[in-house]
């Protein structure tokens, strides 16, 4: 059983690979709130953004000056 939940874990991570390799940065952590239905997307450790901007697809992008620091998608579970 716990193999099989495994395998189709690892699916899905393979999946996610080709996308994550387009990203412009290579490094990033991820968490996702299940309640609020929210993925974090940090660039860096500690994020500290100093801006940030609401795009039209609810997608939060956090700035600490003019670098790109991490993104909030909100209603994580709906998208494609």
């Amino acid at each position: 059983m716990a193999e099989t939940i495994a395998l189709r874990e690892i699916t899905e991570i393979n999946k996610m690979i080709p996308h994550m390799m387009k990203l412009p940065i290579k490094k990033f952590w991820s968490d996702y709130d299940t309640e609020a239905d929210v993925m974090y997307i940090n660039f860096l450790k500690p994020q500290k953004a100093t801006d940030s901007e609401m795009l039209d697809n609810g997608i939060l992008v956090r700035f600490r000056n003019d670098k790109l620091v991490g993104l909030t998608i909100l209603d994580a579970s709906k998208r494609k």
